[in-house]
């Protein structure tokens, strides 16, 4: 019995809010909102900008880092294990690696931003 009163007002409530999701927006949009652009201006001459490269290389190696805390997030459980030198070993290369390109792209200039 409680079960169906819980799927009855679960139900209704559903269905009166699905109702006033309907009717309560106004339905005037206006030109800028039908335009194909909502910001406001008129689009003008292409869309094809050039990028710089270093946008690309900032973006790749946050990337990088950011694998670098996946890799690392199991390095507290493992630890519990017997052998936990095995784990420790694999952290500290993945590390060191990862250092050693941070290291190479900040001497190549990589990671100046403005030239």
């Amino acid at each position: 019995m409680v079960i169906l009163l819980m799927i009855t007002l679960s139900f209704s409530v559903s269905l009166l809010l699905i109702t006033l999701a309907f009717w309560l927006p106004m339905p005037y949009p206006s030109s800028e909102k039908l335009s194909p652009y909502e910001c406001g201006f008129d689009p003008q001459g292409t869309a094809r900008l050039p990028f710089s490269s270093r946008f690309f290389l900032v973006a790749i190696l946050f990337l990088l880092f950011d694998l670098e805390i996946a890799l690392l997030l199991p390095l507290p459980w493992a630890t519990n294990f017997t052998p936990p030198t095995t784990m420790m070993n694999w952290a500290t290369i993945i590390l060191i690696h990862l250092a050693a390109g941070l290291i190479y792209e900040w001497h190549q200039g990589g990671l100046e931003w403005a030239e």
